[in-house]
């Protein structure tokens, strides 16, 4: 097999203390490439992004050779809830999102669309893309929306890739797709084998289009195949395995796609260890 050698590699960085501080803890990590909150995941004020701050976050990216950076959307996100404070909340803050990604230059942001609970899935899924529109509407910042992969548990929207075809298909824009490794490992998509990698894409190609996928967060999973519980594990100590990520890493139909962890911190070196794994799979021909 041709050695695919194109994905950058890289991990969610805390922005703690301002975004310009990412680059250097991204650089710490190994890593080409991050992933950051631009304002708290939990909600509050986001905090401004000053001339100055821009100025350094952009100098700090360069001069640690970081080529491309991404902003995950705040956990609270619903764009389907039928309190419209909630709705039209998250309309703003995704607006938002995108214009701070675009002042900072990030590639993308990636966000998961909300609970169908409220309304039901039909409307739901009409709901979202009303949403996605109108976050839309008159923005011609750089910054890609990238709808996220869920993880199937309870009316999750966007555990299922004909479910996530229709989005992509409703909105009006081109958006793209995030492809979380567990979220879709527990909706029912198997990555354990190179036959099974090829497999999923496959299917993810037939109902979404191989050329809406646009970033991999790359985590393994404590919990089985189609469980519909997000529980992240590190690289090769989950569901998963290794030989799953080599396979994600070999496969040519994703020899473009850049790779984020979100794997446990549960140490200080977790993010460069969970690195160094991908890297090396990443150079070795076969498994």
């Amino acid at each position: 097999m041709k050695l695919i050698s194109n994905m950058l590699i890289g991990a969610h960085i805390s922005a703690a203390n301002g975004v310009d501080k990412a680059p250097e803890r991204a650089a710490k990590t190994g890593a080409e490439v991050f992933q950051f909150f631009s304002r708290s995941p939990q909600g509050g004020k986001a905090p401004e992004l000053t001339p100055e701050i821009i100025k350094s976050f952009r100098s700090e990216c360069k001069k640690h050779k970081i080529t491309e950076t991404y902003i995950h959307a705040p956990y609270f996100i619903n764009l389907a809830s039928n309190n419209n404070r909630i709705r039209y909340g998250s309309i703003s803050v995704l607006r938002q999102e995108l214009e701070r990604g675009s002042t900072l230059g990030s590639k993308y942001m990636m966000a998961h669309m909300g609970s169908a609970r409220d309304v039901g899935e039909k409307e739901a899924i009409k709901m979202v893309i009303e949403g996605i529109n109108q976050i839309l509407d008159g923005y011609k910042g750089s910054c890609l929306f990238l709808v996220e992969i869920s993880a199937g548990s309870g009316a999750v929207i966007g555990d299922d890739f004909k479910e996530i075809g229709k989005i992509i298909k409703g909105v009006k824009k081109p958006i793209g797709v995030c492809f979380d490794t567990c979220h879709a490992f527990a909706s029912g998509y198997d990555l354990r084998t190179k036959t099974a990698v090829k497999n999923t894409f496959k299917e993810f190609d037939r109902s979404v289009g191989i050329g809406k996928l646009k970033l991999i967060h790359a985590n393994d999973s404590k919990t089985e195949l189609g469980s519909r519980r997000d529980r992240h594990e590190h690289i090769g100590k989950g569901k998963i395995g290794l030989e799953g990520f080599w396979a994600i890493l070999h496969e040519p139909k994703l020899k473009n796609i850049n790779i984020i962890i979100e794997t446990p911190k549960t140490t200080e070196k977790a993010d460069r260890d969970n690195i160094k794994i991908l890297k090396k799979l990443r150079i070795q021909k076969t498994r």
